[in-house]
């Protein structure tokens, strides 16, 4: 009965975390127009999905944090960095003004139904996904101040 118990659990959690290729799910720009998330990608280059909410403190200073050193980012690897609210109906209204008051220089997309997060089995923000192209290389949940420095390094190391 262990035997089965465990590869049970071996099965579901090989499952849950083996997805390699980003789903091709369409997202919404911040003035209404429907977007697919591949047509948002390139192939050569890195890409930065960062998963955020409004209510989500951690998650809006993780994005202050990369947007104060994002420029220098783009000028070394030409990371692109695509910020995908998560926010339900209820407080998805106020994305826009927050984004607006932020100055964040990044692409902002938004996952009105959480499908994109559905797919991917997130279930904690913030959340990081660095790709190259559609191929997920790093995920990462949470964050404390510093943390961005090692998203750097990783991105530093497969953008070569």
């Amino acid at each position: 009965m262990k035997k089965i118990i465990f590869l049970s659990f071996l099965l579901v959690s090989t499952t849950c975390f083996s997805q390699k290729i980003i789903p091709n799910i369409n997202l919404t720009t911040l003035k209404g127009k429907s977007v697919s998330l591949e047509s948002q990608l390139s192939k050569d280059k890195i890409t930065v999905l960062a998963f955020w909410a409004t209510w989500c403190v951690p998650c809006i200073n993780e994005l202050d944090a990369i947007n104060d050193v994002y420029e220098d980012w783009q000028e070394e690897t030409s990371v692109d960095i695509i910020a995908i609210a998560t926010d339900d109906s209820r407080t998805q209204k106020r994305i826009k003004p927050m984004v607006n008051g932020k100055g964040w220089e990044y692409q902002i997309l938004l996952d009105k139904n959480q499908e994109l997060k559905r797919a991917l089995n997130i279930t904690l923000i913030p959340h990081v996904i660095v790709l190259k192209g559609n191929e997920i290389l790093y995920r990462h949940t949470g964050y404390a101040p510093g943390a961005e420095d090692e998203l750097y390094d990783i991105i530093k190391k497969h953008s070569k």
